[in-house]
This record gives structure tokens, C-alpha cells and sequence, in this order.
């Protein structure tokens, strides 16, 4: 079983767009599936079709060891993978785990136990550097960071960087950039072209060869409470994620 973190620090780069068309992508090309969503907005969740209001159990529960994985996950039908859902419960997790023991390493002993269920687990982080972050990339094998070529982005993912690093020297040694994704991607702007250059001279094969387009169907679909790639398979913003799944499918056998 492989843990990936989806993160980034700026908000608004398309993070949970990434987590469910890359958990619906690699469903459809056959493998095992678990998205964690530990943002309380729960937008992961909803944009899976599971109701965060109607939650049997959640990831709040899980991280405070009220229950395990197991009895709190929801299966995302139409989707085609399992999903750890999140609510406004969620928020208050920050304070309840500062009391406790191990308190960022809760969410990596919970998915030892499931450990054998799945190829993928996939942790749609918050834009912030809070405990429950902290929990996802104490849990991780490696991240994968969304991103829009632009240039203030750079300048977040210089931060992430240096927190990926603090985390892989202190609580995690398994913890690396697995890779960059470029998202919502508009090739007729010149400075969106340079900065995707700088990210390939600076990041080298650390940067996906997969490019993600902006794409309306995949903006619409969430409102569905649908991946693009369940809502719209044929989208062109579709297609790319699911060779991005095959990438990533590739990429996890060198590691």
C-alpha cells in the first residue's frame, strides 16, 4: 500500500480537484482506492458523493481512536473507491489532539490496520500547516503538489518544500516530493509557458510529464458531487487524469 499527500500551502490550486480524479483514475485502471480527506470543508468528500452531513463515521472519529478505518469508511459508488469522509468536526481536531500521545502520528497507526485493503491511499490535506497536515505527512510516503503555473506559486511551493524537509528530517524518513502537477493550464498564456519551464529546469523529472488542462467539465462536476473523470470521462481535462493515474501507477514502481 502506497500513501500519497496532495498538498500545497496556497489554497485555490485545485488540491481536492486532484485527489478525486486522481482516486477515480486510478479506480478505473483497477486499483484499490482510499481517499482521506482531512479538510474540514469536506470538499473531498462531497465531490465523491458521499454527504458529509450523513457521515456514519468520519476521519474526526478515526484520528481521536473512537473508531477505526474500517467501521468510518464510506464506500463512493459511482466513484469506485473508498472514501475516510470529513465535516466541520473535523475543526475542532486541531485542539482535542494537542493532549494526546503520538499526536501526529494518530492517522499512520489507523491506516496500518488497513493496510492490506488497498494499493493507494490518497490524503486530500488543508491549505495550511495545521496538526491535521502534519498527521497526513507524518503518514505519507510521499507527496504530490498540485500547482498553477504562476509566478506566486513558486514562492508557496518554496514553503512546502522546507516543511516537506522538516517533516522528513524529524518524523518521517519514507516522506519525499514524489512530484509536481501542473494544473489548470492555459498553454496560450506566455508566462504560464515560462514558469513551466523554470518548473522543469529547477525540478527536473520531479515535474509529472502529465499536464492538466483547465477544463470546464471538470470545474462543473464537483456540483454533481462527481469526479470529472466519473462525470465526464471524455473531457479532455478527463483524459489527462487518467494518464496521469497511469503515471502515477509507473512512477510508484521506481520507488
Amino acid at each position: 500500500m502506497k500513501i500519497f499527500c496532495v498538498a500545497n500551502q496556497k489554497g485555490g490550486v485545485g488540491k481536492t480537484t486532484t485527489c478525486v480524479n486522481l482516486a477515480a483514475g486510478l479506480a478505473k485502471i483497477g486499483q484499490r482506492v482510499l481517499l482521506v480527506d482531512l479538510d474540514p470543508q469536506g470538499n473531498a468528500t462531497m465531490g465523491s458523493g458521499v454527504n458529509k452531513r450523513e457521515l456514519a463515521g468520519s476521519v474526526y472519529q478515526v484520528l481521536l481512536g473512537e473508531q477505526s478505518i474500517a467501521g468510518a469508511r464510506t464506500r463512493a459508488d459511482k466513484c469506485g473507491y473508498d472514501v475516510l469522509g470529513a465535516n466541520r468536526d473535523l475543526a475542532g481536531a486541531e485542539v482535542e489532539l494537542v493532549d494526546l500521545q503520538a499526536r501526529e502520528q494518530r492517522l499512520k497507526m489507523a491506516l496500518a490496520a488497513v493496510a492490506d485493503d488497498y494499493d493507494f491511499v490518497l490524503i486530500d490535506c488543508p491549505p495550511s500547516l495545521s496538526m491535521l497536515t502534519l498527521n497526513g505527512l507524518c503518514s505519507a510516503h510521499g507527496v504530490v503538489v498540485p500547482m498553477q503555473c504562476e509566478y506566486f506559486a513558486l514562492e508557496g511551493l518554496a514553503d512546502l518544500v522546507n516543511t516537506i524537509k522538516q517533516v522528513h528530517a524529524n518524523l518521517n524518513p519514507d516522506l519525499q516530493i514524489i512530484g509536481l502537477l501542473r494544473v489548470m493550464f492555459e498553454p496560450r498564456i506566455t508566462l504560464q509557458q515560462q514558469v513551466s519551464e523554470q518548473l522543469r529546469e529547477h525540478f527536473g523529472d520531479k515535474v509529472f510529464a502529465t499536464i492538466i488542462p483547465r477544463n470546464v467539465r471538470l470545474a462543473e462536476a464537483p456540483s454533481y458531487g462527481l469526479p470529472g473523470v466519473v462525470f465526464d470521462p471524455s473531457a479532455k481535462g478527463s483524459q489527462a487524469f487518467i494518464e496521469f493515474a497511469k503515471e502515477m501507477e509507473q512512477r510508484i514502481k521506481t520507488m
